[in-house]
């Protein structure tokens, strides 16, 4: 708040400046008091660590900013026939002020877009900690071997998504991302906050003008059955492996530290939207994960396999817990672990309904 808007004419304190300066700050205590009380409820295992707020912050920042200086760029370029460079410019937010723009509104915390970045640095993360197959160093891995089948379309498919998969590693390395990887609704979403949140204080139309074309052509650039998570639903469904196949790929793609394509298998036999399926593979205690290993008939064996690798990648996961329930888990018939599941298999938007009504009272 400005310092002057605290006075009135007779150079006292303003009453209703005072007050909202003082509901302002009784709201950011209240928010304060509610943040750490949720804090506190959280069991360990539920908590962001280190890593992953550090992931979300740099991704986060890394869209906005590469999502910013595309829009900028064409803008100016929409500009250029109507005004000086410096005064189309002039018409727009500096750069370094639209990230803390879309902060302060709250925007970067919306709840769709943290929880698919979470998840996505979250699978990142335990699919580069995954231990790896204890095949011989010069056998070629899965995604190699798919990309050289002489099933044109599993060919093709595989070669894409390798390509895919590079880049999103390398990204995750770095610590960049650009966008590519969102969903198209949510990337739209997050373009449409950026161009607005690029806006000056003056009312110009030809910016807002320019800022919208600019966006439009944004989106209409965007790939999303280019995404990997896309990509690997589309080579699963290629391959559309019979019941007798699917232990061993499911097991070869956590040897070859193919977590998506993993994900993407369970996703195809088992009826589920990825996202669903990314959410159970990733649950630390996994029981909803061995529930879809035993609808899928998998045995000991290869349950086991699964189970250790992803203890050895997740520290969240308790590995001698995993170890005494082995027994329970292989007990459980598949046509019980299928009714089990049969839930998740619904429409996302009646399962999205249906979970509102779980939800605790404020």
């Amino acid at each position: 708040m400005a310092a002057q808007q605290l006075w009135d004419d007779l150079g006292g304190w303003a009453p209703e400046a005072l007050a909202a300066r003082v509901a302002g700050a009784d709201r950011r205590a209240r928010e304060a008091h509610a943040a750490a009380l949720a804090d506190l409820a959280l069991h360990d295992a539920d908590r962001l660590d280190d890593r992953i707020r550090a992931g979300l912050t740099n991704q986060s920042r890394a869209l906005v900013t590469g999502i910013e200086a595309s829009l900028r760029r064409h803008t100016l370029r929409l500009l250029a026939d109507q005004m000086t460079a410096a005064r189309a410019e002039h018409l727009l937010r500096p750069a370094e002020a639209v990230p803390g723009r879309l902060a302060a509104a709250g925007l970067l915390r919306d709840p769709a877009l943290v929880a698919e970045l979470v998840a996505r640095i979250r699978q990142d993360i335990v699919a580069s900690a995954l231990p790896p197959s204890p095949g011989g160093p010069d056998e070629p891995s899965l995604l190699v071997r798919l990309s050289l089948a002489p099933d044109a379309p599993v060919a093709r498919t595989a070669a894409v998504l390798l390509a895919a998969e590079s880049r999103r590693r390398d990204q995750f390395e770095r610590s960049e991302a650009d966008g590519a990887e969102l969903p198209a609704d949510l990337y739209a979403r997050l373009v449409w906050w950026v161009a607005a949140a690029m806006r000056g204080e003056a009312h110009d139309p030809a910016r807002d003008r320019a800022l919208a074309e600019a966006a439009t052509r944004s989106l209409g650039a965007h790939e999303d059955g280019e995404r990997s998570d896309a990509l690997a639903l589309r080579l699963v469904a290629a391959i559309d492996p019979r019941p007798a196949e699917i232990a061993s790929l499911l097991v070869e793609a956590m040897g070859d530290r193919r977590l998506g394509v993993f994900i993407a298998i369970l996703s195809h036999t088992l009826h589920l939207p990825f996202d669903e399926a990314r959410a159970l593979t990733l649950e630390p205690d996994g029981e909803r994960l061995w529930l879809a290993l035993r609808a899928l008939r998998l045995d000991r064996g290869a349950i086991a396999r699964i189970g250790l690798a992803l203890a050895e990648a997740d520290p969240r996961r308790d590995v001698e817990r995993f170890a005494d329930d082995l027994d329970a888990i292989v007990d459980v018939p598949p046509d019980a672990a299928i009714a089990a599941l049969e839930p998740l298999t619904l429409d996302p938007r009646f399962l999205a309904a249906m979970r509102a009504f779980d939800r605790p009272l404020p």
